[in-house]
């Protein structure tokens, strides 16, 4: 409920959970240990996720069938509906049905992190700081923020699982400290997010925004292809030889022990060291390569020969940069 815009629930007895995150029978467990009653609600792709099915309802969208499933089957006020990760479009009608008891978390630093993309562009601008985030649900992403809680990603997060793995332990902690607040009759003073600042992500797709440009600097190649790294497929690019196909390209070095380079040596195998590869950029360093893979998953790093150059056509590069990805439709 929110009063003089602050944020509270009288007596709070469950929690509905609304999506799906890989942790989410450690938060039940921490439902359970504040004697919290947990449910899920999810949609049926996501449904597929979960290990366990007791207490979860999928729905294919937020309408009438959810309305009167929660009306026959919860008290709102006595509710805190949390949303992580739906695949449901959210609206205003659901989101007044629920009270102003329905929030969100997102493990982003607003207003700098709207939109998708999730932790690859973390990698790509290299961004450090870790946020996370309460705020009340809004279909335009833009809710007030209830809590939040900041800190500095560990030197050793490099590809996205990196990431998502710290995330994962962080909410844990986070959440537990945020449900004692609420359970404690808390009133939490609502924040709005800054209007006049902020960058909005476009949604990333690896297969089609994942192309390596071997223009490129050293840097940029070294963040692009750790950005797509697992759990996603790889950045992609090509062989000047043979008929490899598309190639998938992961654990990457930013390396600068060799000589230096011309830039019409980027994306050339200089040398060869049996378990990775070493490869020229437009600058002084070069990369470090331990799996080349091509699409059906195979490591093919030990055909790859001393002269080979990675590369890759131009219009799949401008088809990356001039189409956007609607996971919508």
């Amino acid at each position: 409920m929110i009063n003089n815009n602050k944020f509270f629930i009288k007596k709070l007895k469950t929690v509905i959970f609304i999506g799906y995150t890989p942790n989410i029978d450690e938060l039940i467990k921490v439902n359970s240990k504040n004697k919290i009653k947990s449910h899920i609600i999810t949609s049926s792709k996501q449904e597929k996720l979960f290990k366990t099915k007791q207490n979860i309802k999928s729905f294919e969208q937020l309408d009438n069938k959810f309305e009167n499933y929660i009306k026959k089957n919860f008290n709102i006020s006595e509710t805190l509906f949390l949303s992580i990760s739906p695949m449901f479009i959210i609206k205003k009608n659901i989101i007044d049905f629920l009270q102003n008891n329905f929030i969100n978390f997102t493990p982003s630093r607003l207003p700098f992190d709207t939109g998708r993309g999730g932790f690859s562009w973390h990698i790509l601008r290299e961004d450090k700081i870790y946020n996370q985030t309460f705020q009340m649900t809004r279909p335009d992403q833009n809710g007030d923020i209830i809590e939040n809680e900041t800190s500095l990603f560990p030197q050793n997060c490099k590809i996205p699982i990196d990431y998502e793995d710290y995330k994962l332990v962080q909410m844990i902690s986070f959440y537990n400290r945020f449900l004692k607040k609420i359970i404690k009759g808390d009133s939490l003073k609502l924040r709005a997010i800054e209007s006049n600042i902020g960058r909005h992500n476009r949604a990333l797709n690896t297969l089609k925004d994942g192309f390596i440009n071997w223009s490129y600097n050293a840097h940029d190649l070294y963040n692009f292809i750790n950005a797509f790294d697992d759990p996603h497929q790889g950045a992609s690019t090509f062989l000047d030889r043979g008929s490899y196909g598309r190639l998938f390209l992961k654990k990457v070095h930013l390396h600068g022990g060799d000589t230096s380079n011309h830039p019409i040596m980027s994306g050339t195998v200089s040398r060869h060291d049996k378990k990775w590869i070493v490869v020229c950029t437009t600058g002084k360093h070069m990369i470090l390569i331990e799996n080349v893979l091509n699409e059906k998953g195979k490591n093919i790093i030990n055909d790859i020969r001393v002269g080979d150059k990675f590369y890759t056509p131009y219009k799949f590069i401008e088809d990356s940069s001039s189409k956007a990805i609607d996971y919508e439709s």
